[in-house]
């Protein structure tokens, strides 16, 4: 039996290269080798102020930028977290044995509450909520990127607390481990933070080619390289040189780093050679997606089967907790 992976990913809209690297691309290969559960975590994204259409809007896109990336409702289940309540009523049995301090150490939480007049009581529990996505499919895996550590490190807090309370012999919930992905986290073009729509620094994956050399061209390269005729160091590059390891042939990656310390090329030149290979990656996602988009229903039906498919799990899991803490089932077994 293959193992089980979950990741979840905020419906943020349109993915950008920084989501498609991060994440969605290893989904995609991991599908192949895992039994895997990916689910868009709309529940997430309303712990801030939002725009209800707007939220509709940015899901859908964001559920047609997984499906044209790769991701295959015959390889993977892919599910909408709104569509799976035993999502948040998991979260709430987790809440009764996750110690306050627990959360109130959250790295993300500290930062995000710093900039918030009025804290709400949702952000405090957003990472209770990640540990009932994973362990509601008792996932042993979760593909995640550098920053997500701490937070699968509390859902195996939680998985230790609930098992030692309720299901000492066997431990009944797996502690996940991390499935770190092989691409580093990618800074925006800006060359200071992370890749994030918020912040206007993305490249999106169903950019057309024109669109994305606008980008592209005034993007931060080596400091060191003020004219054509200056020797760089390709590490240096904070930008351009990691796209080109994520997008580019090994023999390109080559080339640009003998160009660059030799000064045979300028900037300009590595970054049109850059959107060739992005654009070569992206054309064919570029295309599946105006198939889907032209087709909406069909992303819905996708979706709806996706979320019918996990509940079948997660049903299961919810009975079996409610079982071992003697929580009454309904009469239909729920």
């Amino acid at each position: 039996m293959m193992a089980r992976i979950f990741s979840g990913i905020q419906p943020s809209g349109e993915l950008h290269i920084g989501n498609y690297l991060g994440a969605v691309k290893n989904w995609v290969q991991l599908q192949h080798q895992f039994e895997s559960y990916f689910c868009v975590v709309n529940y997430h994204a309303i712990t801030a102020a939002y725009d209800p259409p707007e939220l509709q809007r940015r899901t859908h896109e964001m559920a047609v930028g997984l499906l044209a990336a790769g991701v295959d409702p015959s390889k993977a289940t892919l599910f909408l977290q709104s569509q799976v309540p035993e999502h948040t009523e998991l979260a709430w049995i987790f809440n009764t044995i996750t110690p306050l301090g627990e959360l109130e150490r959250q790295v993300a939480f500290k930062e995000k509450a710093a900039k918030q007049e009025q804290v709400m009581a949702g952000l405090l529990n957003y990472p209770v909520l990640q540990a009932a996505d994973i362990l509601l499919y008792l996932a042993e895996l979760v593909p995640v990127g550098e920053d997500q550590v701490q937070h699968l490190e509390l859902s195996r807090v939680i998985a230790r607390n609930w098992n030692a309370r309720f299901s000492p012999e066997p431990p009944y919930f797996p502690e996940p481990q991390p499935r770190l992905t092989h691409t580093r986290r990618i800074v925006g073009l800006d060359g200071q933070s992370k890749m994030s729509k918020s912040l206007g620094n993305t490249i999106g994956i169903l950019e057309e080619p024109e669109s994305i050399w606008e980008k592209l061209r005034p993007a931060v390269t080596d400091p060191a390289r003020q004219r054509k005729t200056d020797k760089g160091e390709p590490t240096k590059c904070p930008v351009i040189y990691p796209l080109h390891q994520a997008f580019s042939p090994e023999a390109t990656v080559h080339e640009v780093e003998t160009n660059c310390r030799q000064a045979k090329w300028g900037c300009i030149d590595c970054k049109k050679s850059l959107l060739t290979n992005i654009v070569n990656e992206l054309t064919p996602i570029r295309e599946r997606a105006r198939d889907l988009q032209s087709n909406p229903a069909r992303v819905t039906e996708t979706l709806e089967a996706g979320a019918a498919k996990a509940r079948v799990v997660a049903s299961k899991t919810i009975r079996h907790v409610k079982e071992k803490m003697g929580l009454p089932l309904a009469s239909n077994g729920g």
